[in-house]
């Protein structure tokens, strides 16, 4: 009888030591956006994003400042042409920088996009980044590209709708 005890415990212990080694999707997410922060804090400064090779991106309006009146502001997308037909999702390496223009002209960055042109993703279900699934843009849409996949994480600014909104009624684009 105490051969089967000791049995029972040991094998208790390994799935205990397994679950708790494993980690859970909540703090695999934190790991994930602790990796975009350290990734892009260099990108505050402007010049270092330009000079990484990311670049202004408009939308089909030439618009540059992506705002929906009433629900809330994206901002100034530079992106990464370079990362766009990869079809690959990684968190220390964002396609677009989000930035706001403040009062003095000077750019903030306050969010980063992970963006995946539909025609290259060969994953069965919708990327995912962050514990999070990345949404769908059906074309046409208002920036005349292509259908594409898109996550933003609100990893500079807060947004009071939530990390993966793509709308923070926080950001302006009057500046």
């Amino acid at each position: 009888m105490f051969a089967k005890s000791t049995k029972t415990l040991t094998g208790v212990a390994i799935i205990a030591i397994v679950l708790l080694a494993t980690p859970s999707p909540a703090n695999a997410g934190a790991a994930d956006l602790s990796t975009a922060r350290a990734a892009t804090a260099h990108f505050q400064q402007i010049d270092q994003a330009k000079g990484a090779g990311y670049g202004l991106f408009v939308d089909a309006a030439k618009i540059d400042c992506i705002a929906s009146p009433g629900v809330g502001v994206m901002g100034i997308h530079y992106v990464k042409f370079s990362l766009l037909g990869d079809g690959a999702v990684d968190a220390a390496t964002p396609e677009a920088l989000v930035y706001q223009r403040l009062p003095n002209e000077k750019l903030r960055l306050v969010a980063v996009e992970y963006i995946v042109p539909f025609s290259t993703w060969a994953g069965s279900s919708a990327p995912s980044l962050f514990g999070q699934d990345f949404k769908l843009i059906p074309s046409p849409n208002r920036y005349g590209i292509p259908a594409f996949y898109e996550l933003h994480a609100w990893v500079w600014q807060n947004n009071p709708s939530g990390m993966f909104k793509d709308w923070n009624p926080n950001g302006s684009c009057a500046n």
